[in-house]
């Protein structure tokens, strides 16, 4: 698995992310309480997004969930932004962020069918989280706020923080900055693997 790890990394580099790291799952820091700033509801996607809380899913079972997973591959995205209130361009930084987070998410699916296609071992199935920075961004409106179901289940994406990660020292683990300068916004995401 490590050479796969070592392919997503290398791949998230060269589709645009500003760094990218492996670390062991085990490193990663979670904390139940994060889901308090969730319900705070301060992005606006509480109880309107399918991969937001309280739709995703209790907070211990979520972060149970991802302690079950062995390697993850970190990577963040940086932009520049006009000034401190460029809310504009936080929000397209955000999009780009999140179009990488889709392309690295399709990415992943093939290279994981490859590898399980050169290892036919037992153990040789790979599961995978991949989790993003916010809420899923897939549809332009989710179907949580028109009581349709999610339209896109498989292309979905949770996030980091309800999954109740402490995104900042998860920017530590991975020897990375959490704020990368005046004037800029930085996003993260993760893909989540273990041998099943």
């Amino acid at each position: 698995m490590e050479g796969l790890m070592g392919k997503l990394r290398e791949q998230a580099l060269e589709m645009g992310a500003y760094r990218a790291e492996i670390v062991e799952v085990a490193d990663i820091s979670v904390d139940a309480s994060f889901r308090r700033l969730c319900e705070a509801d301060s992005c606006g996607n509480y109880g309107k997004n399918y991969m937001c809380p309280p739709d995703i899913g209790d907070i211990e079972e979520l972060m149970a969930e991802l302690k079950s997973y062995e390697r993850a591959m970190i990577y963040q995205t940086v932009e520049k932004l006009e000034d401190s209130y460029d809310f504009e361009g936080m929000m397209e930084a955000g999009k780009k962020h999140n179009d990488l987070a889709q392309r690295l998410r399709n990415l992943a699916m093939e290279d994981i069918r490859e590898w399980e296609t050169e290892n036919r071992e037992p153990e040789g199935r790979i599961r995978v989280l991949h989790l993003g920075a916010g809420g899923c961004r897939v549809c332009p409106s989710c179907g949580e706020k028109t009581g349709e179901p999610c339209r896109f289940p498989e292309k979905a994406i949770g996030s980091l923080e309800a999954f109740g990660v402490n995104v900042s020292l998860l920017a530590e683990t991975a020897g990375m900055r959490y704020i990368n300068g005046q004037n800029t916004v930085t996003y993260f995401g993760a893909i989540l693997c273990r041998k099943e």
